[in-house]
């Protein structure tokens, strides 16, 4: 029988496990023709330029670093004991977030599906960026808590690299139409992302 303990546990790994794993994803891209995955939609003038390129590689790379170094800052026991480090790593989770959000908002505008996808992608990228940007205000403002609070915002919004991963196939399996199951997607990777970070927030102690 599962303990309240092990299954905390068990849902820490899958966490740490899904971050780890997305977040070296984009190495793919280098290793391999990117035509592959959600590249595979896109027009040929699209992928030939050189700004949505730019944007594209900005994105991934940058993004895969957030959610590879973002996760472990969530440990308690790692933050009270390494507390320079964990400053580091968020200085460096800050930069990337930043200019992922940023190029993704971008990207979001060319997004495959139309005008319910783009909606979708360009509000995560809005809300990425700036839960970032004010929980790095309200550090420097020497607001532990709220800045706490956004942060699990933050790589809520973060984490949903992952969770469009889990939910494209299961979706475009179910519905049989990848256009149909990407423009629920854009909403559905990272909607319940921010209602699990409001659920965990409310955990937090008030000060």
């Amino acid at each position: 029988m599962f303990t309240r303990r092990m299954v905390w546990s068990l849902g820490w790994f899958f966490f740490g496990l899904f971050a780890v794993l997305i977040g070296l994803y984009p190495i793919i891209y280098f290793l391999v023709e990117r035509r592959f995955g959600l590249l595979g939609s896109k027009p040929a003038w699209l992928l030939s330029s050189i700004y949505w390129n730019m944007g594209f590689y900005l994105h991934i790379i940058f993004g895969g670093i957030a959610l590879l170094i973002g996760w472990g800052q969530f440990s308690t026991k790692l933050r009270l004991k390494y507390l320079a480090m964990h400053r580091n790593i968020g200085k460096v989770y800050v930069v990337a977030a930043i200019v992922s959000a940023l190029a993704g908002t971008g990207m979001g505008f060319f997004a495959t599906a139309g005008v319910i996808a783009s909606s979708g992608f360009v509000s995560l990228g809005i809300i990425w960026f700036s839960t970032t940007l004010f929980a790095f205000a309200r550090i420097r403002q020497g607001k532990i808590v709220a800045h706490q609070r956004l942060m699990v915002y933050s790589y809520a919004a973060c984490f949903a690299a992952v969770t469009l991963r889990i939910w494209l196939p299961l979706l475009t399996s179910w519905m049989g139409d990848f256009n149909s199951a990407y423009r629920i997607v854009a909403w559905l990777c990272w909607i319940p992302n921010l209602l699990v970070a409001y659920l965990f927030c409310r955990r937090l102690p008030a000060r």
